[in-house]
């Protein structure tokens, strides 16, 4: 098998429910029996042939409900739990916070508990006192490093177990909700450390009920239900499929119109591959019918130049009234990178009513874009985030120009120099042409001019 660094092959994990009938009442009795062995009346399965693997450097989101086994198969991967059937296999350093407070000792201070702490997470002393700094600068509890950490507040308590784990420099970071409480202060800078052991390859598994990180900082979703996988994959389509289940909807399976004597509405056709590998999914109440780009006079573009006026045209349809949507669209290059995306909630729109067709334009004044193929996202979807229809990679779109600079966003802008600066003048036909060739370019021009001298 390939080198992972978190891999379950199979893994089933099962409780035994001890109860009354299987304990002696004394001494005597288990004597008496002869039998001095205690049987579990039953046993509850919390995880059913779990199987998945992680990549490095990989983000890993598991959500699902409460009781569903998500903490349990952290404490899997951690060692703390061992399988009842199937393989678990981690390789590296690992840290875990996957408890408020698991391997702090509430009569001690934080300063000691720190040491204690990275002691536990494979460090040595010296390591320890060479990160100290950085750990209480990071934690934010300075002030109360000295104090036992059986008088610090649960926020405190997760401050000074995230700075520990963060900075023992491991291969694989678990987290449970833990994060969750946390203010917001706290929880931006534990994301962006997260960024930033993602970049230096470290593998992240973390359970949360924060949907927004696991669309927004993993790289892949589990979603899991009753102890089996019901989803695994994109980040996007895994909460999507938890949403439209949680709220009771069935995905890609658009419901008749409300009106009685109206006509049944075609089921939509099943998300199919084109030339963009257009993807598609949702509940189908709300239906995007088309989406083009184009010009100020209304007409369709697939390639445009930089800074091009454009205007986003997205038709669509309620088969349901609706009183809670969403319109939203990103910009993606074609390596992947986001370039820009936003939705009406963000700006400020409180929706009120949608039934029936409309249109939604989106109207961009000037699309200063560098040279290069674009593809366009569009979607509607109720606040929580659950899809009404999600259509990825709807449109592409190629941008020309004779502008040679790098990057996605071209800004307005000039060149001004003062003081002992000369360029040589340019043609404005070739302003844009690199240097290099437009001193090779001059060079043929000159030698020109002089065959025709001669």
């Amino acid at each position: 098998m390939a080198d992972y660094p978190i891999e379950l092959d199979n893994v089933s994990k099962e409780y035994r429910l001890w109860g009354r009938r299987s304990q002696f009442a004394t001494l005597k009795s288990a004597l008496l029996g002869r039998d001095l062995k205690m049987a579990p009346e039953a046993s509850v399965p919390a995880l059913t042939d779990v199987s998945f693997s992680v990549d490095r450097g990989e983000a890993f989101g598991i959500i699902g409900r409460n009781g569903s086994g998500k903490s349990t198969l952290l404490k899997l991967v951690s060692g703390i739990l061992k399988p009842t059937r199937g393989r678990v296999a981690v390789s590296g350093r690992i840290a875990a916070l996957i408890e408020l407070g698991a391997g702090f000792h509430p009569e001690i201070t934080g300063r000691e508990n720190i040491y204690i702490n990275g002691i536990m997470l494979g460090l040595t002393k010296r390591e320890i006192e060479q990160r100290f700094d950085k750990i209480v600068e990071f934690s934010g509890i300075g002030p109360f490093l000295d104090q036992p950490v059986k008088t610090y507040s649960s926020g405190m308590y997760v401050r000074l177990g995230f700075a520990v784990a963060v900075h023992v420099d491991p291969d694989v970071l678990l987290i449970d909700e833990v994060l969750a409480v946390g203010d917001e202060e706290f929880s931006a800078r534990c994301i962006a450390k997260i960024q930033e052991m993602k970049y230096r390859g470290v593998t992240l598994l973390f359970v949360t009920h924060q949907l927004d990180q696991v669309r927004n900082l993993c790289d892949r979703a589990l979603w899991i239900d009753k102890g089996r996988v019901e989803a695994i994959g994109d980040p996007m389509r895994v909460v999507d499929a938890y949403l439209q289940e949680v709220s009771g909807t069935t995905m890609a399976t658009p419901p008749e119109p409300a009106a009685e004597d109206a006509a049944p509405a075609e089921p939509e056709p099943p998300p199919q591959k084109s030339e963009l590998d257009e993807e598609r999914w949702g509940s189908g109440e709300i239906v995007i019918r088309n989406v083009a780009l184009t010009d100020h006079k209304g007409r369709e573009l697939v390639a445009l130049g930089a800074g091009t006026p454009v205007v986003i045209d997205i038709d669509v349809e309620a088969r349901v009234a609706q009183d809670d949507f969403v319109f939203g669209l990103g910009i993606y290059h074609a390596d992947g990178t986001c370039v820009y995306g936003t939705n009406t909630e963000v700006e400020g729109f409180v929706p009120e009513k949608i039934e029936g067709t409309a249109r939604v334009r989106f109207v961009i004044e000037s699309l200063d874009l560098i040279a290069g193929t674009y593809r366009l996202d569009c979607a509607v979807h109720a606040r929580n985030g659950r899809a009404f229809d999600y259509r990825r990679n709807v449109l592409r779109l190629i941008v020309g120009s004779r502008i040679h600079d790098i990057g996605v966003y071209r800004p307005q802008h000039e060149w001004k120099f003062d003081g002992g600066i000369a360029f040589h003048s340019i043609d404005p036909t070739r302003q844009n042409v690199p240097a290099e060739i437009a001193e090779a370019m001059r060079e043929i021009d000159a030698d020109k001019r002089g065959k025709r001298k001669k």
